[in-house]
């Protein structure tokens, strides 16, 4: 992992770039912003915010895709919270221990790597689920606990998503036929919202008592019925006209539309419509017909 260590105390400098070398770090100094801002191929910037005479700012900017924790000698606004709203991870006291510093950067280098698979994996569910066309929804008026009637589960799941998406929240998923199904219930205590799936296929008594421990949780049921579940606000998708799956034979325009709405984010216009085997032009007339939008 390469580091750069832009400090003007040069011995301090130097001691960092040892016993991080210790840890199997690749170090490299700058003294000042001008040298600080040469190159940009680092994993790691460590930033003192006592430069002389050196404003800092353009350091941050420049090297916002690595990992950067500031080197400071007191707690202010100047020294901490403007440069972390300016885009700066973190800080470290001076004087501190080595292995403190290093446990900081392992941290970052950890939640910046679940970054970026969050946001790949985000990409392929979404994709995924936009062939599942569900009706509008004002996310943030509907209420939990919630109950979702729909013949295809594949509907539910894109519901959840986007309901999670829209109002911000973490949501956990379990099947009501799982082995650790009760068990699981009895020691949640996550904020996040639990999605239960199959529960339809639990007896009156089962279902009774998996409610009894979720009665203070924010929970969203999924079935193919209405279990009538009291005090469950409730509602249907109805996908029977929009569903694609294999097993079944399709339209061609609602084949054309499917296959715009999953893939319009993976290929630019220009080979959507060439495997389509149409133009550029009918491909936007075809949306505007599906009433389906294109990201900017």
């Amino acid at each position: 992992m390469k580091v750069l260590i832009v400090e003007n105390e040069i011995y301090l400098a130097q001691s960092i770039s040892s016993k991080l070398a210790d840890f199997g770090y690749s170090c490299e100094i700058a003294t000042n912003t001008k040298d600080a801002l040469k190159d940009d191929k680092y994993d790691v910037v460590l930033l003192s915010t006592g430069l002389i005479g050196g404003d800092f700012y353009p350091i941050i900017k420049k090297h916002s895709c690595s990992i950067i924790i500031l080197l400071i000698s007191y707690i202010s606004s100047d020294t901490v919270s403007n440069p972390i709203k300016a885009g700066a991870d973190d800080y470290i006291q001076k004087p501190f221990m080595i292995e403190e510093l290093v446990r900081k950067i392992k941290l970052f280098q950890t939640h910046k790597k679940y970054q970026i698979l969050n946001s790949t994996y985000e990409k392929i569910i979404e994709s995924n689920y936009k062939s599942y066309t569900l009706p509008k929804y004002d996310f943030k008026k509907i209420k939990l606990p919630l109950m979702i009637i729909s013949q295809r589960i594949q509907y539910t799941y894109s519901y959840v998503y986007f309901y999670a998406k829209e109002t911000n929240m973490a949501y956990e998923q379990i099947s009501a036929i799982s082995d650790d199904f009760l068990a699981t219930l009895k020691s949640h205590k996550s904020k996040a919202i639990l999605h239960i799936t199959d529960f339809d296929r639990l007896s009156i008594e089962e279902r009774q008592e998996a409610l009894s421990l979720i009665s203070n949780q924010k929970i969203i049921i999924s079935a193919t019925s209405d279990l009538g579940l009291p005090n469950f606000n409730k509602f249907s998708i109805d996908s029977n006209k929009n569903l694609f799956e294999a097993t079944e034979i399709f339209t061609i325009d609602e084949y054309v539309k499917h296959i715009i709405a999953c893939y319009q984010d993976i290929f630019p216009d220009t080979e959507l419509s060439k495997r389509l085997g149409i133009s550029r032009k009918s491909l936007w007339e075809k949306r505007k017909k599906y009433d389906i939008a294109k990201k900017k």
